[in-house]
């Protein structure tokens, strides 16, 4: 209806007793076709509802641990059984996981709609405007539960490890976390402005609007109000290509590289990092916005390249990981070690006995049922040596919430990245263990390369 492409406005207050004990729908999005990281039907526009667990006795006020869902910006939800709170609030901390609008409904612009919008009214970053408005749902209820306001960590994973770089340079969000933690979440993506071409000259957040309402019979406002939900679902909009990622200028004005380049980002301890085969599936010759990264690569580059992945076959498997995810993770761990500020990097790579995929390496999104200590929600059955290795993401996670350092109770030292540059902590199938960043030259060609290009 008329709320449809509008700030998230407070739910109304009741009286007496409410029962909370089932979740809130999901929001609108294409089916899960088995993805662990949805929760259950009904499925509506109506569902900015947000899940708390919080242990049932403690000595004070303890510290928030608030969960952004991954899925492109398309699909997920805070109610999924592999999002469950209950063994991470076991360690001490209050959990929190959200839902937030997606696709079209959540990402979208429309010259009919900056027609009527006040001057300075932010626009068509409405997920990230649900999630800033939970985050100051937990600064004035975290009490309630037990949580302290004054110690909240955001942590996501891949679309909403993106949506935690952009809470860490985005001013509204400011004072409302203290400590934030990226799996995986990208770190050199270009978001789209809502009036002006990209800087890979890709049309404007306006314009793909009106190629979308132009395809489907609308023109105002009122008519773009009026299509059914799940219309907006065909075709799929394209996370990294440009559809949901969103430079609106009020909520961010910037892409993240630069603020973190510019010391702009919020002055919060962080651990970032990502997994070891994030992308194994994926080729750079695929037609996709992943496959056309290297599209500009030179013939010198390209040897350099090929040399240094052993190759064709290392070339095809492993270049779009470390592009998209491997590198852009060092680069903003650099950064933010070098504006002084507590850092902390990773690489997983835990792989069940049990993974049936055919790659050498832990894909993408594998670490959430450890870092959640759920592997009861893994999509394939695990092992002994996997709850060790959920005991001890769960833990580093965990400490950093209470602490701001996941050091302490006498797990492996985790390299602080300011004070041991290019060291990590890599946790493995025996156990976590603090070396170099690997494969350190592939990243300096990256970085080369993404220099040279941008």
């Amino acid at each position: 209806g008329e709320w449809r492409w509008r700030a998230p406005q407070r739910a109304d207050g009741w009286s007496g007793e409410r029962d909370a004990g089932r979740v809130g729908a999901i929001c609108v999005q294409p089916p899960a076709n088995g993805d662990n990281g949805v929760g259950p039907l009904p499925m509506s526009e109506d569902c900015l509802t947000l899940n708390v667990w919080s242990p049932a006795e403690s000595d004070g006020p303890l510290p928030v641990m608030v969960w952004i869902h991954g899925g492109g910006l398309n699909n997920g939800s805070g109610t999924a059984a592999l999002y469950d709170g209950t063994n991470l609030a076991r360690r001490g901390v209050v959990v929190v996981t959200i839902n937030y609008r997606l696709g079209r409904l959540g990402f979208f612009d429309h010259p009919a709609l900056a027609a009527e919008r006040e001057p300075g009214e932010p626009a068509a970053n409405y997920g990230l405007m649900d999630v800033i408005a939970a985050l100051r749902w937990v600064w004035d209820n975290a009490a309630a539960f037990g949580g302290d306001a004054d110690s909240v960590t955001i942590f996501g994973e891949s679309a909403g490890g993106a949506l935690v770089t952009r809470l860490m340079i985005s001013e509204p969000a400011r004072g409302l976390f203290h400590r934030a933690v990226v799996q995986s979440g990208l770190g050199r993506d270009e978001g789209t402005p809502l009036d002006r071409l990209r800087r890979d000259g890709g049309p404007s957040m306006q314009a793909r609007g009106e190629a979308f309402a132009q395809a489907h019979g609308a023109a105002t406002a009122a008519g773009l109000r009026a299509i059914p939900a799940e219309t907006f679902l065909r075709p799929a909009p394209n996370f990294y290509g440009g559809d949901l990622l969103v430079q609106d200028g009020a909520l961010v004005s910037e892409d993240v590289e630069a603020a973190f380049a510019a010391g702009r980002e919020a002055s919060v301890p962080l651990i970032i990092g990502t997994n070891s085969a994030e992308f194994w599936w994926m080729k750079p010759s695929d037609l996709s916005p992943y496959g056309a990264l290297d599209d500009a690569m030179m013939a010198d580059e390209r040897a350099a390249f090929l040399e240094a992945y052993g190759g064709q076959d290392g070339y095809d498997q492993f270049v779009l990981s470390d592009l998209v995810f491997n590198e852009p993770a060092r680069h903003l761990a650099r950064l933010h070690a070098r504006n002084g500020h507590p850092t902390y990097l990773y690489r997983f790579d835990v792989v069940s006995a049990a993974m049936p995929e055919p790659h050498a390496g832990a894909t993408h999104a594998s670490e959430r049922q450890y870092v959640f200590d759920n592997l009861g929600a893994s999509p394939w059955p695990t092992a002994e040596m996997d709850q060790r290795q959920a005991d001890a993401m769960a833990g580093y996670w965990t400490r950093f919430a209470q602490t701001g350092d996941p050091n302490g109770d006498l797990r492996q030292a985790w390299p602080e990245f300011g004070a041991e540059p290019d060291r990590l902590l890599e946790f493995t199938n025996d156990g976590p263990a603090a070396r170099p960043v690997p494969h350190g030259e592939r990243l300096d060609l990256i970085e080369a390369y993404y220099t040279r290009v941008r």
